[in-house]
């Protein structure tokens, strides 16, 4: 009984799949897959460089106080939309 089960279960998804190629045949859609070339990866893998201490934290300054601004103005409009509505 099982690989009748099997066997209706595959023919419902291929039913299926053949339903979903007729659609998207009627819509012309090409849908190509990316290109994959290792060839840039290793390029960009041997120009970079393991940054000096300097810009590691100069980085990491502007990072932090990115981060604190957004959050500053997250709670800023936070605030307006709870605290303001039950003013009036």
């Amino acid at each position: 009984m099982s690989e009748e089960k099997a066997k209706n279960h595959k023919n419902k998804v291929n039913g299926h799949k053949g339903e979903l190629a007729e659609r998207l045949g009627d819509m012309n859609v090409k849908i190509a897959a990316p290109k994959f070339d290792y060839k840039d990866y290793i390029r960009v893998l041997k120009l970079a460089r393991k940054p000096t201490r300097e810009e590691f934290l100069m980085i990491s300054k502007i990072s932090i106080l990115g981060i604190a601004l957004i959050g500053m103005l997250g709670f800023i409009i936070y605030v307006f939309l709870t605290e303001l509505p039950k003013a009036f």
